[in-house]
């Protein structure tokens, strides 16, 4: 899935390796989610869990509602660099983490009915001070959609969410909203299905509702996703049950929009052609390994599909450091500039300098009018000042 062609940027105005973002294609997306929001009623959030390049945080605020944090330091970037409402959920908070978010965030979602209690009275003290702080829970419908377990905020087991058994509905006074979440990068018919099983086991709580936060994981921005439907469903939720739907997708945000650039340090042989990147799966781009999942790279096929096949791996020592099999049409060459496409969201958020590997420059770049801007490079100090 890509979008924007990179091709007409000439890589070798940028360091490598380098995150590159396309400020046009940002744009279109964010495009698509403020028409989805004007259309439907619902508030918008980036998910800055996905995509948190604060630099593009003036053109996001532009078209969305807010943002939403998976903790006290998101929540503190969204308050900081993007404005408009914070919503933050965590699996657990400390008692000086909600202290402090208490003084600026909209909602607080908490992940279970015991850390509502333990904290009520900073909250009820908060609440004199800002009436306009909203408190929710997050539920678990118990519903799986997530074709990946370490990615299925469902999964049988799951620490993520209250399931029904667990919710005391004692505790309710003073809980404005419900906030679900099943989905990853997912089209609009395991939303439909998702919201069918919170109304089939919540649904005679959500009238005493004042929101509701369908969570993220919507691919909304993806090529042939059913757009009119999600609107038709929101509409239809909230007139039923009298409530503000909140949307938080994060990679919607930036599907299609970045590249990471990256260069051929050596060629080797072992069974097989072997190429060493400038860049690495466990430190760059993690979810290669985690998920797993297989990056598209711009002239590339599957292994001996093209003439010329190579195991590309990164530079670290871990034996595991292995992006794929890919086969090229050309031989590669050693200075020779790799495009991996669609590398905006979930990357440059999970980077880490593990052997002290050089983190990826970002750069936004124009596609319409080719400007292009380095707006950050890391350096030893990056990584020494994370140590001690």
């Amino acid at each position: 899935m890509q979008f924007t062609d990179f091709s007409k940027l000439d890589l070798n105005r940028l360091p490598s390796p380098c995150f590159v973002v396309d400020e046009v294609a940002v744009e279109r997306n964010l495009t698509i989610l403020k028409h989805v929001a004007d259309a439907s009623g619902a508030k918008v959030l980036a998910a800055l869990k996905a995509f948190s390049m604060w630099h593009l945080a003036p053109l996001t605020m532009r078209y969305l509602n807010g943002t939403c944090a998976s903790g006290l330091h998101e929540a503190m970037l969204g308050h900081e660099k993007y404005g408009g409402e914070v919503h933050v959920f965590s699996a657990a908070y400390s008692e000086e983490d909600i202290r402090q978010l208490a003084e600026f965030a909209h909602h607080i979602v908490f992940n279970s009915c015991g850390q509502w209690q333990r904290f009520q009275p900073i909250i009820q003290a908060a609440i004199t001070k800002r009436p306009d702080l909203k408190i929710g829970l997050r539920i678990n419908p118990e519903h799986s959609e997530g074709a990946v377990a370490v990615y299925d905020p469902c999964s049988p087991g799951s620490r993520l969410g209250i399931p029904l058994s667990q919710l005391d509905e004692s505790l309710l006074d003073g809980i404005s909203g419900l906030h679900f979440h099943t989905l990853c990068e997912q089209g609009f018919e395991p939303l439909q299905r998702t919201v069918q099983a919170v109304e089939e086991k919540f649904g005679h709580l959500l009238a005493q509702m004042e929101w509701v936060n369908f969570g993220g994981g919507h691919h909304i921005t993806a090529p042939g996703y059913n757009i009119d439907g999600l609107i038709q469903l929101i509409k239809d939720f909230s007139a039923k049950y009298q409530v503000q739907v909140y949307l938080e997708p994060g990679e919607a945000v930036a599907i299609g929009t970045g590249i990471l650039s990256c260069e051929v340090l050596d060629i080797t042989w072992n069974q097989l052609d072997q190429a060493i990147l400038d860049t690495s799966a466990t430190c760059h781009m993690p979810d290669t390994l985690e998920m797993p999942y297989r990056p598209d790279i711009s002239g590339a096929d599957i292994a001996n599909k093209l003439a010329h096949t190579y195991r590309l791996g990164g530079l670290t020592c871990l034996a595991g450091d292995v992006i794929g099999d890919y086969s090229f049409a050309q031989p590669l060459r050693i200075g020779q500039r790799i495009i991996f496409e669609d590398m905006s969201h979930y990357t440059m958020v999970k980077t880490t300098t593990f052997n002290g590997t050089h983190l990826p420059a970002l750069a936004v770049w124009n596609s319409e009018t080719d400007a292009l801007q380095v707006i950050k490079t890391f350096s030893y100090d990056d990584f020494k000042n994370r140590l001690s």
